[in-house]
């Protein structure tokens, strides 16, 4: 069975930290990218960041930039979302996904729902003090 399983989330006060995880099972062809997705209530799924699996290279959202850092395992099956300086406007649930086709600029489509195959079930941030 494929899947993506999130964990990590919780509850943290602003300014605080909080780390990620992103594991994926049952994949027969290597994925091209991995991306982080957030939604917060009333509100649009937005993208957050993206790496993908070759290279590493990295994108993210200007919201986040300088806050966040995406990364990969592997050999584990895993990517990242270390997440620092976190804001109340960071609240919301965080949804990681697989891109398994290429394409010459991901850094075009990486915040587009509709270039992701798999979708994690989500794990819920809250920003709160």
């Amino acid at each position: 069975q494929v899947q993506l399983v999130e964990s990590g989330g919780g509850l943290v006060q602003p300014g605080g930290s909080l780390n990620l995880s992103c594991s994926y099972s049952g994949i027969t062809l290597d994925y091209y990218a991995a991306g982080w997705f957030r939604q917060a209530p009333g509100k649009e799924r937005e993208g957050v960041s993206c790496i993908t699996r070759s290279d590493g290279s990295t994108y993210y959202a200007d919201s986040v930039k300088g806050r966040f850092t995406i990364s990969r395992d592997n050999a584990k099956n895993t990517v990242y979302l270390h997440m620092n300086s976190l804001k109340p406007e960071d609240t919301g649930t965080y949804y990681c996904a697989t891109a398994l086709n290429t394409h010459p600029s991901p850094k075009n489509v990486w915040r587009l729902s509709v270039w992701y195959d798999l979708w994690g079930q989500g794990t819920q941030v809250t920003v709160s003090a």
